[in-house]
């Protein structure tokens, strides 16, 4: 059975729809639609029902599902063995300080992939908050788990999956009571900056400002414990994901400290990148365990 044919039907499947699939392969719809009806030709059955909205799967596409994602995982091994036997047999992960740890994701995502690539050597890279590729534009790095937005030029992303954001505040200031609160709320305050030189999109993302907008105020930051001295020493305001906002890796966020959900900012997507058009497989089978296609956001299991 032809794998690129079980992946373009995983890949239809799992997105309900042939545009999105195609849009997720990199291809367009017409060999798309052709390659499945070309499966279905194969195996002799209607796989899909289709719509004006999406398709469908049948009860032989759910079969099929189920055996061909078991197929491809049982390939996507064989290719990382015989890669790692050919000395491609390590792999640099890059994580932006609290990317994996923080999102409750690190060891979850670790114990799959040792569990998947027992022999391949893992380095694990972090860097602080003013390099949102951490590393990965430069070549440090194969792949990295961080945030979104950043100039991608290059680089292929899968969202694991959205947060909240909050407003990071000292529990004594005047807003900390507040369920919500909105950007305006926020008008003549002290916010975080990153230097000068740091990725525009990610700057002007942490710092709640639109493409000519003047950047708001305030002290400039490079770590997550420089952004805690700020808000404690200072009363800088600053944003963060809702889920353990500001607490160091491995540890309690400040008991000093209070994060209010900020109604009219854009979620905080949490991300895993890599150099398009990089073939390693160790890296591929990586993205695949830290963003499952369709979304789940968590890593799969061996079957």
């Amino acid at each position: 059975m032809d794998l690129r044919l079980l992946r373009y039907f995983v890949a239809v499947a799992e997105e309900r729809h042939f545009g999105r699939a195609a849009v997720r392969l990199h291809m367009t719809q017409p060999p798309l639609t052709r390659a499945v009806k070309r499966l279905e030709a194969d195996l002799g059955t209607t796989l899909l029902n289709r719509s004006t909205t999406g398709v469908t799967l049948t009860s032989a596409g759910s079969a099929l599902y189920d055996e061909a994602r078991a197929l491809l995982a049982q390939a996507e091994r064989a290719r990382a063995r015989v890669a790692a036997a050919a000395g491609v047999g390590s792999i640099a992960i890059g994580t932006l300080g609290d990317s994996v740890e923080r999102a409750g994701f690190g060891t979850s995502l670790a114990t799959t992939f040792r569990r998947r690539h027992p022999d391949v050597e893992v380095r694990v890279i972090e860097a602080d908050l003013t390099d949102p590729t951490v590393g990965l534009r430069a070549g440090r790095v194969d792949v990295a788990v961080t945030r979104a937005p950043f100039d991608d030029t290059g680089i292929s992303v899968r969202v694991i999956r959205s947060e909240p954001v909050g407003v990071v505040l000292r529990s004594d200031d005047p807003l900390a009571g507040r369920d919500v609160l909105r950007i305006a709320d926020l008008d003549g305050r002290t916010w975080f900056r990153f230097p000068d030189g740091t990725d525009p999109l990610w700057r002007r993302y942490w710092n709640a400002t639109e493409p000519g907008e003047p950047l708001r105020e305030g002290p400039v930051v490079r770590t997550v414990h420089e952004c805690v001295r700020a808000v404690l020493w200072n009363g800088t305001v600053g944003l963060a994901p809702l889920d353990r906002a500001l607490a160091p890796p491995g540890r309690e966020p400040a008991e000093d400290l209070t994060v209010v959900r900020l109604a009219d900012m854009p979620p905080s997507r949490l991300i895993v990148a890599w150099r398009t058009g990089d073939t390693n497989p160790l890296l591929h089978s990586l993205v695949r365990l830290a963003a499952p296609a369709g979304g789940r956001g968590k890593p799969e299991d061996d079957e």
